[in-house]
């Protein structure tokens, strides 16, 4: 926060005897709890914190929550993160006060009806990846990475192939990739990509020998290019023994097109976030469902809600060959209940327009935009695309300004400086949920600010000049961030 904005809320707000609540006192309490409690957990002074009223405290927050940006507020381009809208029929699923009282202890002939959600969401999602069986347990995307590599080095422990300990990355992929390959323990190789983002065959294939548990990908990849040489890789990848692994953070292009088992890979997660419309959460809560081909399913976690002969469900907790517990229990239910009313309100018809609307989208932009933005990889493109900054870069005008300057228009900013294949990328995905006439407003918005970084360059660099704090010092903010209350005004 910047600390003028702050002193100035503390001056307003703060009040020397307010408050918002009153306990009750009770002769010896306070001497019991100080008995109760170890010494070294007692504060030797009282905290500083600010002195105000409930219906001030209230007011400060709310007002504070309108100045947040989310997909409810605007448009939100942010490549690679697939911002979609999150329907509020979904919400209403999750907040079903049945839904609420339910326990993970509780028997499971009392949670039919909860075990068949999950049940149903496992085959929904496998038919979708084209995959045999899913567990819905990991928290996350990069959670998932990790579960799935996981089974990845369980498969090959399964066949006493105890040498494969490299996983191949293009260096186009998210930074989960590498991340989760070495909490994984495994080694990560880099491979190439060519001059169209898609993954060089050729220095792939030098690097696939019997040290190579996995290739990883991402398809679309992060340019927004579809890997088209994908029966080549796959057929090179199994060739050598390894496994392939789709990276589903851009599986919402390819819904209603092409399915990841049926391109040959072997082990999958997937973003509910981005393809399912549950919320992003703020880094949490999430969910990063694992998918596996046909003779893999034995290696996914415990517990696993199956489906018994007779049309009931329960959950077996000890399979032989699984991988032990990588979550609390079954995963977010309450997430994944939202994913599961998302793709039974659109239906199988619903959910084949998904990716088509969405590569319209990304092209309808792009091509609006790519006389004034440099366009390193000419289209199509499907989901995404990646400018190179302004075309006209003599006046100074970075990628972050013209980011900075989107939001005085009413636009999050697209994700900026990534991939690190081009030096000023700017990377704007679009979604299937947005209009025509938000797509026709922000196109208009990035045409004014090419045309501000010719006639007034200066001005532009100040950016944003309109919202609730404009221009903070940014390297201020990072070395020397306000975490804590404090009373600055003295």
């Amino acid at each position: 926060m910047n600390r003028t904005l702050y002193n100035h809320l503390i001056r307003d707000y703060s009040r020397e005897g307010r408050r918002g609540f009153n306990v009750p006192r009770r002769e010896g309490m306070e001497n019991a709890v100080k008995q109760a409690l170890p010494q070294t957990l007692l504060r030797k002074q009282a905290p500083e914190l600010p002195q105000v009223d409930e219906p001030t405290a209230v007011r400060h927050y709310t007002n504070m929550s309108t100045n947040n940006f989310g997909v409810d507020t605007g448009f939100y381009p942010l490549g690679s993160c697939t911002m979609k809208y999150n329907p509020k029929i979904n919400e209403a699923m999750a907040a079903s006060p049945v839904i609420a009282r339910l326990h993970p202890a509780q028997p499971f002939a009392s949670v039919q009806g909860a075990l068949r959600l999950y049940w149903e969401l496992q085959r929904a999602l496998s038919e979708i990846g084209g995959m045999a069986e899913f567990t819905l347990n990991p928290y996350a995307g990069a959670h998932g990475e990790l579960t799935g590599l996981m089974v990845i080095r369980a498969y090959h422990a399964g066949r006493d192939d105890f040498g494969r300990t490299k996983v191949i990355v293009p260096d186009s992929a998210h930074g989960t990739n590498p991340a989760s390959a070495a909490v994984a323990g495994l080694e990560v190789v880099e491979v190439r990509s060519r001059a169209d983002g898609t993954v060089d065959i050729d220095d792939l294939r030098g690097k696939l020998d019997d040290s190579i548990a996995a290739v990883m990908l991402t398809n679309p990849n992060t340019t927004g290019m579809f890997e088209r040489d994908i029966p080549a890789i796959a057929e090179a990848v199994h060739a050598a023994g390894a496994l392939l692994y789709y990276d589903g953070a851009n599986l919402n292009p390819m819904l209603g097109v092409a399915r990841p088992g049926d391109m040959g890979f072997d082990v999958m997660h997937i973003n509910l976030h981005k393809t399912f419309s549950t919320p992003h959460g703020g880094g949490g809560p999430g969910a990063g469902p694992v998918g596996v081909r046909a003779g893999l399913e034995d290696y996914l976690p415990a517990p696993r809600v199956v489906r018994h002969n007779d049309g009931t469900f329960g959950v077996d907790c000890n399979p032989d060959d699984a991988l032990g517990r990588i979550s609390q229990w079954l995963g977010n239910y309450t997430v994944l209940r939202r994913a599961l009313a998302y793709i039974l309100s659109l239906g199988a018809d619903g959910i084949a327009q998904v990716g088509p609307l969405a590569t319209l989208a990304a092209n309808y932009v792009m091509n609006a935009l790519s006389d004034l933005y440099a366009l390193p990889i000419p289209g199509p493109c499907k989901h995404e695309f990646v400018f190179d900054g302004l075309r006209d870069k003599s006046s100074g005008v970075t990628t972050l300004h013209v980011a900075k300057r989107l939001l005085d228009f009413g636009f999050h900013a697209p994700t900026i400086y990534f991939p690190l294949l081009f030096h000023e990328s700017l990377m704007i995905e679009p979604t299937e949920t947005e209009s025509r006439d938000t797509l026709d407003a922000f196109i208009d918005a990035m045409r004014r600010i090419a045309d501000e970084a010719a006639t007034q360059p200066e001005q532009l660099k100040m950016a944003p000049h309109h919202t609730p704090m404009a221009h903070p010092d940014e390297t201020e903010a990072a070395m020397h961030p306000i975490l804590t209350w404090k009373d600055l005004t003295s």
